[in-house]
């Protein structure tokens, strides 16, 4: 049994009921939400672990091998993308809007495992140790789709069932990229990455999705946006 439908409905329920989202300080930059959301898994007596500052997921479930991670999203700001630092977005790991999905619309990869390394011996000295920590910039929901700002969405696997109190509101396609980035260097000297990348095996497999809202909500249409249906390799630099 999923957990995600009665969430889904309690944050819903929460918002029209008036309890939005406090910020305690200008400085509190993801924890408020977090709290409102702990505060909708404790209206709902579910059992729930909650993970350390950078681990993943921000939640688990005790009774279902299930978790949430939460990404707060800046209205007016940053909202086609968000920072991963702990680990890549899957399936199997403010309130003007709130988007559920299935971690799989981002990342359908179930095998990679997050490592950090390092090396010494950088520096004139030679005693500098430089640490590999990877970042994630994850696409977010209002990138890839049409129809969810300024809406509550629920978006799950195609093959999930949900019971009458739901409408669909859209069929959702992500495609796999023809190929796939396993290995990247950087040059300390030139400060250049390079990326070592090999064809897709599973290149144009389709994952399917639906969209779904609680009955009464807007029955603004989700569709995907052109293009993100698969993102083929590219390196992009942070100026």
């Amino acid at each position: 049994m999923t957990t995600v439908l009665a969430v889904f409905t309690r944050c819903v329920r929460a918002v029209a009921e008036g309890l939005l989202v406090q910020r305690e300080s200008s400085t509190d930059k993801e924890f408020h939400f977090q709290n409102w959301f702990e505060a909708r898994l404790r209206d709902l007596r579910l059992n729930f672990d909650v993970g350390g500052r950078n681990s993943y997921p921000d939640f688990r479930m005790v009774k279902q091998t299930e978790g949430y991670e939460l990404k707060g999203l800046a209205y007016p700001g940053r909202d086609a993308s968000f920072d991963s630092n702990s680990q890549v977005p899957s399936g199997h790991h403010n309130v003007i809007d709130l988007v559920v999905c299935h971690g799989d619309l981002l990342n359908a990869d179930h095998e990679y495992i997050h490592e950090n390394k390092s090396v010494k011996g950088f520096g004139t000295y030679g005693d500098i140790l430089v640490r590999d920590r990877k970042m994630y910039v994850v696409p977010t929901p209002h990138r890839l789709l049409h129809g969810v700002a300024h809406c509550h969405t629920l978006i799950l696997p195609a093959e999930t069932e949900v019971g009458d109190e739901f409408v669909e509101v859209g069929q959702l396609c992500r495609r796999e990229a023809s190929d796939i980035i396993v290995g990247y260097s950087f040059d300390l000297q030139t400060n250049e990455l390079q990326v070592t990348s090999m064809p897709n095996p599973d290149a144009g497999r389709e994952h399917l999705f639906r969209a779904w809202r609680l009955a009464g909500s807007p029955a603004v249409p989700v569709l995907m946006r052109e293009g993100q249906e698969a993102v083929d390799v590219d390196v992009e630099t942070d100026e």
